[in-house]
């Protein structure tokens, strides 16, 4: 297993919760993601969120290619392959009975984001920098937990919207693929709450996670 496969099997779940969720048409109207944003929104962020508002159901299949998956995530198309192959191994992920599309095995996932994660990808935090909240810092946590006046946690990013202590992401491309995606930012600062966080934020991490893992 690589870090890579944790972060595109929450881009699974993403994508599956958002084929009958509309709610994701209302990006720009702010309601359910208002302020969900730790950094400034470029034209090229607009334009890829416009696009994917003028899809029909039908084609979401695409974004489900290897092709499609690389231009969301970041991740090279063979990678994606290969991190494919290995999550469905090991029942992770599966393919769709009815429409051969990859699904992830939500169940398991919450499974081994609760129980093993943090052992087998520790977080890596280190020095200062401007960057995008995450873990208790991000949006979906906020007030879950009172700060203490620490330094937050971030993903290193130069559009970022706050200075926190930087946080390796699972993947490199972590930071571009969540400025178009709400639910795979939420997913993923809840998964550093998680690899971060002590006793008692973790407890709460773990809810939140699996709450929006069974409703995906």
């Amino acid at each position: 297993m690589k870090g890579q496969d944790i972060f595109l099997l929450l881009k699974l779940v993403s994508l599956y919760r958002q084929e009958t969720d509309t709610r994701l048409e209302q990006l720009d109207e702010g309601d359910r993601f208002q302020s969900w944003e730790g950094w400034e929104l470029n034209e090229d962020d607009a334009l890829f969120r416009r696009e994917l508002k003028l899809l029909v159901p039908t084609a979401f299949a695409a974004r489900y290619t290897a092709r499609g998956l690389e231009k969301e995530t970041g991740i090279s198309k063979s990678e994606v392959s290969s991190s494919l192959n290995r999550c469905i191994k090991v029942g992770l992920a599966k393919l769709d009975r009815k429409t051969n599309l990859p699904r992830a095995n939500q169940k398991a996932l919450a499974e081994f984001i609760a129980y093993g994660l943090k052992y087998v990808f520790p977080a890596q935090v280190s020095e200062l920098s401007r960057g995008i909240p995450t873990s208790f810092a991000a949006p979906v946590l906020k007030g879950k937990i009172m700060s203490a006046g620490e330094s937050i946690y971030i993903w290193p990013d130069a559009k970022g919207s706050s200075k926190g202590q930087s946080v390796q992401p699972l993947y490199k491309s972590v930071a571009m693929a969540v400025k178009t995606d709400p639910y795979l930012y939420e997913y993923l600062a809840l998964v550093d709450a998680i690899r971060l966080g002590n006793a008692r934020e973790v407890a709460i991490a773990k809810d939140e996670l699996d709450n929006r893992l069974r409703l995906s």
